[in-house]
């Protein structure tokens, strides 16, 4: 990804990795074959593979298992497994599979032996805990393989030719080699955060067999703590020939807009695919908002004209590229946990970039016209609708405060593609305010219930780590030989 005129300052080449290791907060793995798998069929398929060859483990992670064909047969597939002696756990998110399967859809896993575990479950005593979600798509079997991609465990992503519905399209890749290790101390980080940790055993310490010659990082992030964000500026920022990246929910936030503006005014070829029709209309039509402000900088938009665009990649240069889980969005970026994979091979990245070629035969070029940006008039959805990735709505609030908040404090000049928001951010609050003053109680009732309802969690939780702190009182007591009476009392401080 870099300037070939830089190989020949070594100290730059060892700044830039320091750099990409202190953003990502991951070292690099070499040693490591990656494959690239394209749509859900072909990933399902090795997914599949995989798991009938489990002879250790199995840990699977995804924000949507949907009661269909293929989620049932996955199912089924793992309880085979685990019939069989094999160690079969299973994490998905509550928020990604509510209303795409219930408890009931686990039982004949539960039945054989596995485990399943629910991210995030919808706490009453955690009125805002439902913005973090667990949005990884992880598999990996026997420390043998690992898989990373954008595909859930939903028969919507192989499309249905019958009715005419192309397949999804999305990406993946399985990973071989030490990196392997990586993937699975990012799923049992994870579980051990809903109950009791893996044995140590289940997942290795010591580095796994070389399978190749590809180096890469595992970039598994956790809520706010912004891996993927900061290294996505910095390739921003590296890049010196392209930067072209495919996303599925793209909003653009101030600085990494910012980023991609600088990169493509001092000339890197930057370019932006995002789907033409969306299972989220309002994430499109929020995307479409920032297309002026991108194509006037000299980026490159086109959209996907085929069924949902699900992918999450970049390619950046010859040397590095990016496929995972995370989307070009606050709620991804800062709010979910997610993972992905930086590549640094120049066979990989160009079989990428020969994918995304390809995928551009498939799309239209968004070109300014004298008014605004085309095509006018939203696409049509194609009979698209369900369950996107998480945070939707943050995302949409999180844009439209933004730009208000910038409006407001006259801290940066707007630009034109941003007319929307303030548009709509001044009308929601003319009917708050003509709401207020014609009917207060309508304000005022849901206000004091949302802070009795955060009153009432503050003072369970309080009481609540109160016990915990003298439960632990006593056990360390109780080790030490000391009485418990002896410890200090407990001021509530």
């Amino acid at each position: 990804m870099h300037d070939p005129r830089q190989h020949r300052h070594p100290g730059f080449r060892m700044l830039a990795e320091q750099a990409l290791t202190r953003a990502a907060g991951a070292a690099l793995s070499t040693g490591n074959n990656v494959e690239l798998l394209i749509d859900a069929r072909e990933n399902f398929d090795a997914w599949l593979e995989a798991i009938a060859s489990a002879r250790r483990n199995i840990l699977f992670g995804n924000y949507i298992f949907r009661d269909d064909e293929v989620g049932r047969g996955f199912v089924s597939a793992m309880a085979e497994r685990a019939r069989a002696g094999v160690r079969v756990c299973v994490l998905h998110d509550w928020l990604g599979c509510l209303g795409q399967s219930r408890s009931r859809f686990w039982q004949p896993l539960r039945n054989a032996g596995g485990e399943v575990r629910t991210f995030n479950p919808f706490d009453p005593l955690s009125p805002f805990g439902w913005i973090n979600r667990d949005h990884r798509k992880l598999l990996t079997v026997d420390a043998n393989i690992g898989f990373v991609s954008g595909v859930c465990v939903s028969a919507k992503w192989l499309g249905d030719p019958a009715r005419g519905k192309d397949p999804w399209r999305d990406t993946g890749i399985a990973v071989r080699g030490p990196a392997v290790a990586d993937l699975e101390h990012a799923f049992a980080e994870t579980w051990a955060t809903l109950g009791t940790p893996l044995d140590a055993g289940s997942v290795p310490d010591a580095a796994l067999a070389p399978a190749g010659d590809v180096a890469l990082r595992v970039i598994a992030t956790q809520p706010s703590s912004s891996g993927t964000y900061r290294i996505d500026q910095l390739v921003a920022a590296l890049a010196h020939q392209r930067l072209w990246l495919t996303d599925a929910y793209f909003i653009g936030v101030a600085p990494y807009l910012s980023a991609l503006t600088n990169a493509a005014q001092d000339g890197v070829d930057v370019r932006l695919l995002v789907p033409g029709a969306s299972d989220v209309p309002a994430v499109a039509a929020l995307s479409r908002t920032g297309y002026r402000a991108l194509l006037e900088a000299g980026i490159r938009v086109y959209e996907w004209k085929g069924s949902m665009l699900h992918a999450k990649t970049a390619v950046a240069d010859d040397r590095w590229a990016r496929v995972g889980s995370t989307n070009l969005n606050i709620a991804s970026w800062l709010g979910n946990c997610e993972i992905d994979v930086a590549i640094e091979n120049s066979a990989f990245v160009r079989q990428l970039a020969e994918q995304y070629e390809h995928d551009l035969e498939n799309a239209t070029e968004i070109v300014l016209s004298r008014h605004r940006a085309r095509p006018a008039t939203p696409p049509p959805r194609h009979g698209l609708h369900g369950h996107g990735s998480a945070g939707r709505s943050a995302v949409g609030a999180m844009r439209m405060a933004t730009t208000l908040g910038a409006a407001l404090r006259n801290r940066r000049v707007l630009s034109d593609a941003e007319t929307r928001p303030l548009w709509g951010g001044a009308i929601l609050l003319f009917v708050i305010a003509g709401i207020g003053a014609w009917w207060p109680k309508v304000l005022a009732w849901p206000l004091a219930a949302l802070a009795l309802w955060i009153a009432v969690s503050l003072v369970v939780r309080w009481g609540r780590m109160r016990r915990h702190r003298r439960q632990t009182a006593k056990q360390q007591a109780c080790e030490t030989g000391d009485s418990p009476l002896s410890t200090p009392p407990d001021d509530g401080h």
